[in-house]
């Protein structure tokens, strides 16, 4: 049983399939597209993921990771400057597999891996679109009945004390010690 067993076995040992890993990782990522087997493909893809996912991070350690996986100054720098740069803003998903023909000597699934090159779009339904339309459209009227309130109730502070004064007349002083009638006597 396979209890727990991430990877394929590929090869025979996994000396060899760590190598194999690390060639086709270097060369997918030198050239951005290969033809390799399905199972072969599909397990790259997760090398391929992470070592993008520690370009993204960009720091030392993550540089050192790098390097010690791919054995490779210069393509360690293309991965830590281009490629990161490309995938920046993408949240995961920076590899396509395509299916191709079996193979004609041993029937084996082909398949071709490849870098993601277009930027991330996603297209809104017409339902979402609508619904949105209409959000905005809420949220605008919303916003002019706020603003006619406010307006409103600074004419009504306005005229509600100018009333006040045409009704008691001017208002009157105090006189400090005295009484208002000994005042108007």
């Amino acid at each position: 049983m396979r209890h727990r067993k991430l990877s394929r076995r590929l090869t025979s040992t996994s000396e060899h399939r760590l190598a194999l890993m690390r060639n086709q990782v270097g060369d997918l990522l030198r050239h951005g597209r290969i033809v390799t087997t399905l199972p072969k493909a599909k397990e790259l893809r997760r090398y391929v993921e992470r070592m993008i996912t520690l370009a993204k991070r960009g720091d030392l350690a993550s540089r050192r990771r790098a390097l010690a996986f791919i054995q490779d100054k210069a393509l360690v720098r293309k991965l830590f400057s281009e490629i990161r740069e490309k995938y920046l803003d993408r949240p995961g998903g920076y590899t396509r597999i395509v299916r191709l023909t079996e193979r004609r000597g041993d029937g084996a699934l082909l398949a071709m891996i490849e870098l993601v090159e277009e930027k991330l779009t996603f297209k809104k339904s017409k339902k979402t679109s609508e619904r949105l339309k209409k959000m905005n459209e809420f949220i605008e009227r919303k916003k002019k009945e706020l603003q006619a309130k406010e307006a409103g109730k600074e004419s009504v502070e306005q005229t509600s004390s100018q009333v006040e004064e045409t009704v008691q007349g001017p208002k009157e002083e105090k006189v400090e010690g005295s009484n208002v009638e000994e005042a108007k006597a």
